[in-house]
């Protein structure tokens, strides 16, 4: 007669094993996910842009450390007495804070995590292979958006966390909640301008079977927006505007609020607006003021919520560009699935997007 002991000890393992099965069979996606993570890790492209990343953080920290008596010192400050955010925003002139380095290198991170997500597979000779499992053929792009996401938050989040132990251990003095929260926010907000850049190279190599066309192109856009748009916006301005110096008060404001209204077309000026207004508390306004709307304002920082008001039209900016870029490239995926996945895909297991 089978011992009871022997009884439970099977019943136990075959439902473990049969919980194993199931999970298993039903998560493709998180499988996709994994192995996309380790391919991004194991990458020599990801472990020299970390590398590069790294160094300027060190370097804009090392900037900081050695200025920092000088910045909290001023009583003509009204942040000086954020230890933390001013670590992030002190600068001597030699070296640009972090977050500028992250507006600039930021791009060139998920470009590079991006550019061959599909055509590489195609070329390889692994897309086939690939969407002849039963997964759905959008899950293809969205765990190689996810994997690459989750290691970009990974290196901010750590080189944030990095930062806040470095001030504690150096200097001693304890982080305000206030803090802790807009260094979260900077975080966050620089995954999604990282991913804007992320989604834009997946959808060019979709569209381009090349990857150097597609890493080119990319590229070409990052500089275009970085550079060229900006010395395109002051000609125009200078041929159609009038001249500032012949202007009004109120002419004045509107000639600001147009070029302004211009820059903000490009997803680096909203990130550039957002990071400066969370990691300095006494930005009050994005825009041109007045006299009248300075007279009885009270020099002291914003509350964090108040911070966040401020950058929420920014913040939305880059999540619509975000979202358009997404369902862009989702939607040229499904455009082509009669050239890349039509012989491979299992009719019941696809579906439109």
């Amino acid at each position: 007669m089978k011992s009871q002991v022997a009884y439970f000890n099977g019943l136990f393992s075959a439902g473990s094993k049969s919980v194993e099965k199931k999970n298993s069979a039903t998560n493709p996606f998180f499988v996709m996910v994994r192995k996309e993570v380790a391919d991004q890790i194991h990458s020599w492209r990801f472990i020299i842009l970390a590398g590069l990343i790294l160094l300027t953080f060190l370097g804009s920290m090392y900037v900081s450390m050695t200025n920092i008596s000088k910045a909290v010192s001023n009583a003509g400050d009204p942040d000086r007495l954020f230890l933390y955010l001013k670590l992030l925003t002190t600068t001597d002139g030699t070296l640009p804070p972090f977050h500028v380095f992250v507006g600039f290198l930021g791009p060139l991170l998920g470009i590079s995590l991006g550019f061959d997500a599909i055509n590489s597979e195609q070329s390889n000779g692994t897309l086939i292979r690939l969407m002849a499992q039963p997964v759905y053929r959008d899950s293809v792009i969205n765990a190689k958006f996810v994997a690459s996401l989750i290691v970009v938050s990974t290196l901010f989040l750590s080189l944030n966390l990095l930062m806040i132990g470095g001030g504690l251990i150096i200097t001693g003095v304890g982080i305000e909640p206030s803090e802790f929260v807009r260094i979260l926010c900077f975080v966050v907000l620089s995954v999604i301008y990282v991913s804007f850049w992320l989604n834009l190279s997946i959808l060019l190599s979709v569209k381009f079977r090349q990857t150097a066309t597609s890493a080119l192109t990319a590229i070409a856009i990052w500089l275009f927006f970085t550079v060229f748009y900006q010395v395109l916006l002051n000609i125009i301005v200078k041929a159609f505007l009038p001249d500032p110096d012949v202007l009004s008060q109120d002419q004045l404001l509107a000639y600001n609020r147009i070029i302004l209204t211009f820059l903000r077309f490009i997803p680096s000026q909203l990130y550039t607006d957002a990071t400066t207004t969370l990691l300095m508390p006494s930005v009050r306004s994005l825009g041109p003021l007045t006299m009248e709307q300075m007279a009885g304002a009270i020099p002291s920082p914003l509350s964090v919520r108040e911070s966040l008001l401020v950058v929420w039209p920014q913040v939305s900016g880059l999540i619509a560009a975000h979202r358009s870029m997404l369902r862009a490239f989702l939607l040229s995926f499904y455009a082509k699935g009669n050239t890349y996945l039509s012989i491979c895909c299992i009719p019941r297991v696809t579906r439109p997007f």
